[in-house]
């Protein structure tokens, strides 16, 4: 590893932490919902558990990358889990005139801690982007390096908040503007559909 591997791999993760996908999409509609505060345990549980996955995928799990087995399986378990999520999305509903019951959480609670971090491993595109991650930045004659799987790891983790974040505050900024009970549900309905339309690719494949 030198520099121009740290400035690719930066970029790389940057890239996929960035872009749109269900963690970005799910984070929106919870800051839009729950506000800022109330969204970090969700944020943390992203920025830990793909960093967390990242690390047994390149240590002990590189077969499951490359079973056909498997990625059927998380594929549809993932595809469940997020129809499930985007169903909650859809049905979220707290009065944009009731600012004590939003900051209560009123029409549900949001993604916890834990919750936030398992749900890397059945999120799609969590799959691609390690595997890629693994196969273009770890890869070496013996298989994956450990310095370099740890340190990308890192990498993931440093950048994966604030790209989190700044999607979160687009949620929170949105909220802003939402002042009626309809324009609420209207912004949770687009939300759901985005992330069930986040499938999409995972299930052609």
């Amino acid at each position: 590893m030198d520099w121009t591997w740290f400035l690719s791999a930066s970029a790389f993760a940057v890239a996929m932490s960035a872009t749109p996908g269900p963690n970005n999409t799910m984070v929106v509609a919870s800051g839009a919902t729950y506000g800022f505060a109330r969204t970090v345990p969700h944020m943390l549980g992203i920025s830990v558990g793909f960093p967390a996955m990242l690390i047994v995928l390149g240590t002990v799990g590189l077969p499951l990358l490359t079973d056909p087995r498997v990625h059927a399986v998380l594929k549809w378990v993932g595809a469940a889990y997020l129809l499930w999520l985007a169903w909650k999305i859809a049905t979220a509903d707290p009065d944009p005139a009731d600012p004590v019951a939003k900051a209560a959480g009123a029409g549900g609670r949001p993604l916890g801690f834990v919750q936030a971090a398992l749900f890397q491993w059945v999120n799609p595109k969590a799959w691609v982007i390690a595997a890629g991650a693994l196969a273009t930045y770890t890869a070496g004659a013996d298989g994956a390096s450990l310095a370099a799987t740890l340190a990308l790891a890192v990498l993931f983790g440093i950048v994966a908040l604030p790209c989190i974040g700044l999607w979160t505050l687009v949620g929170v900024g949105t909220a802003r503007v939402l002042r009626t009970r309809r324009a609420v549900r209207l912004f949770n309905l687009a939300m759901a559909g985005l992330l069930v339309a986040s499938l999409v690719p995972a299930l052609r494949e």
